[in-house]
């Protein structure tokens, strides 16, 4: 019996080929795992309707972390024109799988490295090294919204805050509402983490990311729970600063910066800047971690046009990996993959051809391989 059962969901687009990527890699360090099939992605939805199939769900219950390769989304108008005739017009709506993954299985934590591995030609700056903890359930990301707006919606909002009285004239089916949900338990957990992650790897410092001089009741929460969990740190430094701030100093100064911890939508933004500073969404990997489960992924996105030539870089997917590894506890496993993807790098030989070169998916994987 294998010692671990990793959920293997592909999904779409390119997501099969930097999974396949992957597979070189994993079978060439010797992981004594089991990978188990899901399905997972648009085609489920344009013939069921969904996804994420339940029957998928009841899979990662059974295995003990996923890899994930990418997603198709689409806005829920053009989602339903994809729908196979006979599901059409039945009140389906979309929503993110990768999304609902992580409110299903609570993991809440959202963990983005983004190094400049020397060689990059894509570097911003050499030495960048900049963590991001991104709380991964909440905010705007919730999923709560209306449109059009409800009547007895608008009246709860208006009776308790008076500033609602300025849309009187707006009709309900001009208003749409997305509502920005944190808890203090979910801002607890994320910066806990942060913090823990800092003191770990020798991290001087942790900022927190948010917008309190304007949002100022669930940004302030976030600001107010960081200044109560930085008193038990007393070895590091808490820095607070506005999101838009932040991507101004981001680009000036990144080397000013260690671990960034936010809400779920500022996470999101702020991640990909982080990412284009070491060599774009190509070497973007990412984490979602909760208590007992945890799905790895590259962050970038299907890229259907794309799909089968094995031309994206694979390096986000490679680097997820080795992010599983951390989390496993295969921590020799994770030094050595992380070892190999950096003398690639270094050495130049092999690139896709975001980084100028003209080697596919599969030709990198090979030459990490060979690395290890």
């Amino acid at each position: 019996m294998a010692k671990y059962k990793i959920a293997w969901l592909p999904g779409d687009g390119v997501g099969n080929d930097v999974m396949e990527a992957a597979k070189i890699v994993l079978e060439k360090i010797d992981f004594d795992a089991e990978y188990i099939h899901g399905d997972i992605g648009w085609e489920f939805w344009k013939t069921e309707a969904d996804p994420l199939p339940e029957r998928t769900v009841a899979l990662l219950k059974k295995t003990d972390c996923a890899l994930f390769g990418a997603i198709t989304s689409r806005p829920k108008e053009e989602a339903e024109q994809d729908l196979v005739a006979g599901l059409r017009g039945k009140g389906h709506v979309y929503s993110s799988p990768i999304v609902r993954l992580r409110q299903e299985f609570n993991l809440r934590t959202n963990l983005r490295p983004c190094r400049a591995y020397p060689g990059n030609p894509l570097n911003y700056k050499e030495g960048i090294d900049i963590v991001v903890f991104r709380e991964n359930t909440e905010d705007l990301y919730s999923g709560v919204e209306f449109h059009p707006l409800p009547d007895e919606v608008r009246e709860v909002i208006k009776r308790h805050n008076k500033k609602m009285a300025r849309f009187d004239s707006s009709p309900a089916e001009d208003i749409a509402v997305s509502l920005r949900i944190n808890t203090r338990r979910g801002c607890r957990n994320i910066i806990t983490d942060a913090f823990e992650y800092a003191r770990k790897h020798a991290r001087k410092s942790v900022t927190v990311v948010e917008k309190p001089n304007v949002i100022r009741e669930t940004s302030g929460l976030m600001v107010r729970t960081a200044r109560e969990i930085a008193r038990d740190y007393p070895g590091i430094e808490l820095w607070e600063t506005n999101i838009d701030a932040m991507c101004m100093w981001l680009v000036k100064n990144p080397m000013d910066y260690s671990v960034l911890v936010t809400s779920n939508m500022f996470g999101d933004i702020v991640s990909d800047l982080c990412a284009q500073l070491v060599g774009g969404l190509g070497f973007a990997a990412s984490g979602n971690i909760g208590d007992d489960y945890a799905v790895f992924e590259p962050t970038h996105g299907s890229a259907p046009k794309y799909a089968g030539q094995y031309k994206v870089n694979p390096m986000a997917m490679l680097i997820s990996v080795k992010l599983m590894f951390d989390w496993l506890g295969e921590e020799e496993r994770a030094q050595s993959l992380e070892s190999a993807i950096a003398a690639v790098i270094q050495e130049g030989k092999v690139r896709t051809y975001d980084m100028g070169g003209a080697n596919t998916s599969l030709d990198v994987a090979r030459a990490v391989a060979t690395r290890l």
